[in-house]
């Protein structure tokens, strides 16, 4: 049994498959280059913040269930699926037991994702509201003003976004840039791949040392479609593992 969200890009010869999990890995790589902002213990928190934002996946209940598919027996991205209370509820039970630091960052990032879904369902709407009141309580036992609380998690939400890019191979071609978001100091940053297949190029730069080295892990399929989860699920875990890497340098 697996209970991972994907992502799923398509390659000529299938999908390359990244585990959610993966991609907060990621993220937590690329904020691991920053230059710490905060003092150790909350530093240390964040980063563990960023590399657990994806866990506790919905399970894959086994032969005959197709959570991780579409209609039409292919592997589901993350992007296909609805919002599930069951899973933003674990991470924030799961984020409390790492103390009320590593709380409120992902309750943050809980609001962040899904407040747009206000309005639709009284649950949903009643789940954002705890947020937005755990949010209060934390900061004030935390003695933190909004602005510091909102300044420590815009580098999740950088990481996130980079990541995302990244994994989802959404640089745009042509030297073309993409915004990535706007960084703790409100600064907004751009990434672009100035020759394809080459270094990337992030601007202005953020890290802390002049080179920049990052990878993921991601799984190889070659089968398109698959006839349910456990299908899915013993193809992944036979599949090939391709590293991706990518480079960067301060310029």
């Amino acid at each position: 049994m697996l209970h991972n969200d994907m992502i799923v890009n398509s390659t000529p010869a299938g999908w390359q498959i990244i585990y959610q999990q993966a991609h907060a890995l990621l993220a937590a790589q690329l904020a691991w280059h920053w230059a710490p902002t905060l003092p150790p213990d909350r530093w240390v928190g964040l980063l563990a913040a960023i590399a657990q934002h994806d866990d506790e996946q919905t399970d894959w209940h086994g032969r005959g269930s197709h959570h991780g598919l579409t209609a039409a027996g292919a592997p589901a991205s993350f992007t296909q699926k609805e919002f599930s209370m069951e899973q933003a509820t674990r991470v924030l039970a799961a984020a409390r037991f790492q103390g009320r630091w590593r709380s409120l960052l992902t309750s943050l990032h809980l609001s962040y994702l899904h407040e747009g879904l206000r309005g639709q369902k009284k649950d949903i709407d009643a789940f954002l509201d705890e947020l937005v009141a755990g949010q209060k309580k934390g900061r004030k036992e935390l003695e933190l003003t909004k602005k510091q609380a909102d300044e420590a998690y815009a580098l999740l939400q950088w990481c996130d976004r980079l990541s995302l890019i990244l994994c989802r191979h959404e640089i745009p071609e042509m030297g073309r840039a993409v915004e990535i978001a706007r960084g703790p100091d409100g600064t907004i940053h751009t990434l672009a791949q100035p020759v394809a297949g080459g270094p990337v190029s992030i601007q202005p730069w953020p890290f802390r040392d002049a080179e920049l080295v990052v990878s993921v892990e991601a799984s190889v399929l070659t089968r398109l479609q698959f006839k349910d989860d456990a299908g899915l699920a013993a193809a992944l875990c036979a599949a090939p593992i391709e590293v991706l890497c990518w480079i960067s340098h301060r310029v």
